[in-house]
């Protein structure tokens, strides 16, 4: 909240419910879900007021939106240290990772190519094996 507040962002209850929500969101959720979440929290929130905070949120640069091939928007604290993402196409799960070997290979192509790298994202998909 102290981050919307720095960003100049006004914060109705409405807004402050649903900045709780993800500040402690250890998901990826989408406006239904966080909608589910919030109504729980004040039944008054309506899902468009939900589009709008978190519109309004990664217009200021509190979000990031992430599109993993469902048809649905997601959304992140767009502060977390960096990170890539393994989905699982079978069951939507959404799993974070930070690998120094994948790290340093990004780095190495992308000067092998003449470019200096200014940011990057990985998405993996797959499905669990079985054993």
């Amino acid at each position: 909240m102290e981050r919307c507040e720095a960003k100049g962002l006004r914060l109705t209850g409405q807004r402050r419910v649903i900045a709780q929500i993800l500040e402690s969101a250890a998901d990826h959720p989408d406006v239904e879900a966080l909608h589910a979440r919030a109504a729980d929290l004040d039944p008054g929130i309506s899902i468009a007021t939900v589009y709008r905070t978190v519109k309004a949120f990664e217009e200021v640069g509190l979000l990031e939106r992430r599109e993993f091939g469902d048809g649905r928007a997601r959304w992140e604290d767009a502060d977390r240290d960096h990170h890539d993402h393994l989905i699982d196409v079978a069951t939507g799960e959404v799993i974070e990772f930070c690998d120094p070997e994948i790290e340093a290979l990004k780095e190495a192509i992308a000067q092998r190519l003449g470019y200096r790298l200014e940011g990057h994202r990985l998405e993996l998909y797959g499905v669990k094996q079985r054993r």
